[in-house]
C-alpha cells in the first residue's frame, strides 16, 4: 500500500510539473523575499543601533548615564535586596501561571499570545503550503489517520454502575468513573434513547431530563416519575437497571421488564413503517394540534400518544438492541454463557447494520470462555477485515489463537537453537501485529502494571483500551499454557524499548521564567548577605557600561 501510494504521488507530481524549457526556472524572486524575511529582525537591530549612535549627542547619553551611575551609587544595599526580591516574586508568579496553563492547555501562554497578537504586528506570516502538493496530501492523510486512531469509543464490555461500579465506591469511598467519562455516557444516552418528538409524551419528556441529570439519585427519581406516567417506559427500566440495581440478578429482572415494554413499542414502529413520510409528518402535526387543544385531558392524550410511537423508529431500535445486549451480558456474568452467546448471535442476525456497536467483541469474549476456539476463528474471519475499525480485542484474540497452537511446546532456548517453525512464525507475527496496534496491552497481560476497573469509554490504541481488554481477557490468556510466556518473549525481544510515546517538552518560557526567578532570588540573597561585595560589583558594572557608551 505504501509503495502504491508513493507511485501515485510521484505520478501526480510528474503530471502537474511543467515541461522542461517551457517556463523559466522559478527561484530568484522567491529566494530574495525569503532572505529579506529572514534578515528582517537583524536589519531592525542594526538600524536601531545606528539611530542610537547618531542621536547620542542630542540625547546627551553620556551625561544621562553619568547621572544614572551617580544615582545607583547613592542607593543602599537594602534597595537592591528589595528590587531583586520583588523581581524574583513576580517572575515566580509568572512561572507558576505558565506551568499551570501548560498542564491544562498543553501550550505556553506567552508563546500563544506572541504568535497570535505580536507576530502579525511585526509582519510575521505563517507559511502556507500548496494544497495540491504531495507533501500537503501526505500531511492531510496522516492527520486523518491520527484522528481515526485517537477516536473515543464506548466500551463494549462496560460494567453496570449500580451492581459493579458501586461496589468499588462502597469499599474504597472513591468514585471509579471520571466526570469526563460520565459526561460522554450522558451524551450517548441522549443520542440513543431520545428523539425530537419526546416532548409529545410526558414520560419521555421526563426521561430526557433524567439522562441530563448529573446526580444519580435525581436520575433514579426521574425514572420512577416516568414510570408513574407510563408503566411501559422502557428507557426508565433501563436507567433503573443500570444505576439502582445492586446485583446482576436485579439488573436482569429490570432489563426483562424493559425488554417487554421495548418490544411492544418496536412492533408498533414496524407496523407503521409502510406509511409515507408525508403521511407521517401530517400525523405528527395533527397529534401536536390535538394535544394543544385537549391540554390535560389524559384520557384523550393516552389515545393520541399511541399514534406517535412510529415517529422515532431509530430510537426504538436503539433501545431494543441495548436491552438485549445488556441481557446477554447479565447472562454471561451469571454463568449462563450459552444463553448469552445465543442472544448475541440472534442480535447480530436481526440487526446486521449495527457493526459499529461492536457486539462481536462481547461474542468473542463469551466464546473464549466456552473455549469454542473454532467459533472464535469464524467470528474473527468475518470481522477482522481491513475495512472495519480494528480493536485490541480483535488483534489480540487473533494472536491468542495463533499462539495456542504452539505455546505449550515453545521454549526460547530451543527456538534460538533450531529456529522458529512456520506455526511459531505465524504466532510471532500475530503478536507483532497486536502489539503494534496497542503497545500498552502486554504490560497488563503480564501483570507488570496493576489492573483497575475499566472505564465506560476507551481510546483506541490507548491505555484505557488496554485496561478494558486485559480486565476481561487476562483469564483466557492464562488458561492457555505457555501463551503469556510466548507473548513476553516476543514483546521483550522486539517492543520493550520501542513502545513508548514521546513526552511533551516544556516550553521555552517555563525554563526562562524558572531561571529568572532563581537568578533574581539568588542575587537578592547575595546582596543581603554580602552588601559591600555586591555594591562593588554593581559599581564595576556601571563603570564598564559608561566606558562603552563614551567609546561609542
Amino acid at each position: 500500500m505504501a509503495d502504491s501510494d508513493g507511485l501515485g504521488e510521484a505520478a501526480t507530481a510528474a503530471a502537474s510539473a511543467p515541461a522542461t524549457g517551457l517556463s523559466p526556472p522559478r527561484g530568484w524572486r522567491e529566494r530574495l523575499r525569503a532572505g529579506l524575511a529572514g534578515t528582517g529582525a537583524s536589519l531592525w537591530f542594526v538600524a536601531g543601533l545606528g539611530l542610537l549612535y547618531a542621536l547620542r549627542v542630542p540625547l546627551r547619553l553620556c551625561e544621562n548615564l553619568a547621572a544614572v551611575t551617580l544615582f545607583l551609587n547613592s542607593l543602599t544595599p537594602k534597595f537592591y535586596v528589595a528590587l531583586t526580591g520583588t523581581s524574583s516574586l513576580i517572575s515566580g508568579l509568572i512561572f507558576i501561571f505558565e506551568w499551570w496553563y501548560f498542564h491544562k492547555h498543553g501550550t505556553s501562554f506567552i508563546e500563544q499570545v506572541s504568535l497570535s497578537h505580536l507576530r502579525p504586528l511585526m509582519g510575521g506570516r505563517e507559511s502556507i503550503s500548496d494544497p495540491g502538493s504531495p507533501s500537503s496530501n501526505r500531511e492531510r492523510e496522516s492527520s486523518r489517520q491520527n484522528v481515526s486512531e485517537c477516536k473515543v469509543w464506548r466500551n463494549p464490555l462496560n460494567l453496570f454502575r449500580g451492581a459493579e461500579y458501586r461496589r468499588y465506591t462502597w469499599v474504597t469511598g472513591k468514585e471509579p468513573l471520571t466526570y469526563y467519562d460520565m459526561n460522554l455516557s450522558a451524551q450517548d444516552h441522549q443520542t440513543f434513547f431520545t428523539c425530537d418528538t419526546d416532548f409529545l409524551r410526558p414520560s419521555d419528556t421526563v426521561m430526557q431530563k433524567a439522562w441530563r441529570e448529573r446526580n444519580p439519585p435525581a436520575r433514579i427519581k426521574a425514572a420512577y416519575q416516568a414510570l408513574e406516567l407510563n408503566n411501559d417506559c422502557a428507557t426508565a427500566y433501563v436507567l433503573l437497571a443500570e444505576e439502582e440495581a445492586t446485583t446482576i440478578v436485579d439488573a436482569e429482572r429490570l432489563f426483562k421488564q424493559a425488554l417487554k415494554a421495548g418490544e411492544t413499542v418496536y412492533r408498533r414502529s414496524q407496523q407503521c413503517q409502510h406509511q409515507s413520510p408525508q403521511h407521517e409528518a401530517q400525523l405528527i402535526l395533527c397529534t401536536g394540534f390535538l394535544i394543544g387543544i385537549l391540554g390535560s385531558l389524559e384520557k384523550y392524550n393516552s389515545k393520541i400518544f399511541k399514534f406517535q410511537e412510529n415517529s422515532c423508529e431509530g430510537r426504538d431500535t436503539n433501545v431494543l438492541v441495548y436491552i438485549k445486549r445488556r441481557l446477554a451480558m447479565c447472562a454471561r456474568k451469571l454463568g449462563r454463557i450459552r444463553e448469552a452467546v445465543k442472544i448475541m448471535r440472534d442480535l447480530m442476525k436481526e440487526f446486521p447494520p449495527l457493526t459499529m456497536v461492536n457486539i462481536h467483541e462481547n461474542l468473542l469474549e463469551s466464546l473464549l470462555e466456552l473455549q469454542a476456539y473454532a467459533d472464535v476463528q469464524a467470528v474473527l474471519a468475518k470481522y477482522d477485515d481491513i475495512s472495519l475499525p480494528k480493536s485490541a480485542a480483535i488483534c489480540y484474540t487473533a494472536a491468542l489463537l495463533k499462539t495456542r497452537t504452539v505455546s505449550d511446546k515453545f521454549s526460547p532456548e530451543t527456538a534460538s537453537r533450531r529456529g522458529l517453525s512456520s506455526a511459531e512464525i505465524n504466532a510471532v507475527e500475530a503478536i507483532h501485529r497486536a502489539v503494534e496496534f496497542n503497545p500498552h496491552v502486554p504490560k497488563y497481560l503480564l501483570e507488570m502494571k496493576s489492573l483497575i476497573l475499566p472505564p465506560e469509554h476507551i481510546l483506541k490504541r490507548g491505555d484505557s483500551e488496554a485496561i478494558a481488554y486485559a480486565f476481561f481477557h487476562l483469564q483466557h490468556w492464562k488458561r492457555i499454557e505457555g501463551a503469556l510466556n510466548l507473548l513476553q518473549c516476543t514483546w521483550e525481544g522486539t517492543f520493550h524499548h520501542v513502545s513508548v510515546y514521546p513526552k511533551k517538552e516544556l516550553p521555552f518560557f517555563i525554563h526562562f521564567t524558572a531561571g529568572l526567578c532563581s537568578s533574581t532570588a539568588m542575587i537578592a540573597l547575595l546582596t543581603h548577605q554580602f552588601p559591600e561585595i555586591m555594591g562593588i560589583l554593581v559599581k564595576a558594572i556601571s563603570m564598564i557600561s559608561r566606558t562603552c557608551v563614551e567609546f561609542l
